[in-house]
């Protein structure tokens, strides 16, 4: 039997992250992951790893002190808002977002140590959250912490971030908008119909970064015919810029049936997106592929795109 090649990380202080059984972002999404990921039995493709709590301090490589020290108030007392009404605080919410980001910056140093080809982390993907304030259900945003990482310990010069979720990944994107060692590709829904507005197809990069990123917004219905007509485009802006690692944000709310998105893709779409960016990955940068999970609020169609994306990366 052969080592697997991809990791994958569940813990209780993964699923920990929620914002309450009423909440679209609720308690039993690491579940339904978790109960797919071993009905398909991946758990016999990959290796389970548990999560790792990120030293305090990392997370001030991306977000600013104000920015953490209100996490850190609102965490001791569970009460009021983040930002204007999307993402609530709850009690000890400051140590769980440690573990997303001490997940997430392990499975970067792993990729790098080359231990792994590529891994997952489920309840990860928080791509709304500013350096400076939380933002869309994300109290912190963990792909921004991963490229910071890669940018400033491991000197790379060409990181991928491509997302599919289907909210725009705006934290991602103006935070690196002027940021020339970002390539980013983001199919989502036309924020003219959904949060946050934003990732008109004219948004290309600002200054030495022009043309560095990537923004298709699909029309409401769009379906796995649609995605794939769009996503060779997508595939060649990241394949002629040779990168040295990748980050795929693959939400699963860009399924049919996600009770706050209207986009209408089967988990065909998450397969084809995990398998082609394997397949660039292997081109590139031997194999190193980050794959975080991002939204996704019908707890079946979470469990069929994320453990299919697993499949991709795993075979």
């Amino acid at each position: 039997m052969k080592t697997p090649h991809t990791c994958v990380y569940l813990d209780s202080h993964l699923a920990d992250y929620n914002f309450g059984i009423d909440h679209p972002f609720g308690p039993q999404r690491h579940q339904a992951f978790e109960q797919a990921f071993h009905a398909r039995q991946l758990d016999g493709l990959t290796d389970i790893l548990s999560a790792r709590q990120a030293a305090p301090e990392a997370l001030l490589t991306f977000h600013t002190r104000a920015c953490i020290e209100k996490i850190i108030q609102l965490s001791r007392t569970g009460q009021g808002y983040l930002d204007q009404g999307d993402t609530p605080a709850f009690r000890g919410m400051y140590e769980v977002v440690l573990y997303i980001a001490g997940s997430v910056l392990d499975a970067v140093d792993r990729l790098m140590r080359c231990e792994y080809r590529s891994a997952f982390v489920p309840i990860a993907g928080l791509h709304h959250a500013r350096r400076d304030r939380a933002a869309g259900f994300c109290i912190i945003n963990d792909c921004g912490l991963a490229i910071e990482h890669l940018l400033n310990t491991y000197n790379l010069e060409r990181i991928a971030y491509i997302d599919i979720d289907a909210h725009h990944g705006d934290g991602v994107f103006y935070s690196f908008e002027k940021e020339p060692r970002l390539i980013f590709a983001d199919i989502h829904e036309d924020g003219q119909y959904l949060y946050p507005g934003t990732g008109r197809a004219t948004e290309t990069g600002r200054g030495r970064a022009t043309g560095c990123k990537l923004n298709i917004p699909m029309p409401p219905e769009a379906d796995d015919a649609a995605f794939l007509q769009v996503w060779q485009q997508l595939e060649s802006f990241i394949d002629e810029r040779r990168p040295e690692f990748i980050i795929l944000q693959c939400g699963a709310d860009s399924l049919q049936a996600d009770p706050i998105t209207h986009l209408a893709y089967s988990q065909k779409a998450h397969a084809h997106a995990a398998r082609r960016l394997r397949q660039i990955a292997d081109k590139h940068c031997a194999g190193k592929l980050l794959a975080l999970g991002g939204g996704g609020y019908n707890l079946d169609n979470i469990g069929r795109a994320w453990s299919a994306v697993v499949e991709a990366l795993a075979a």
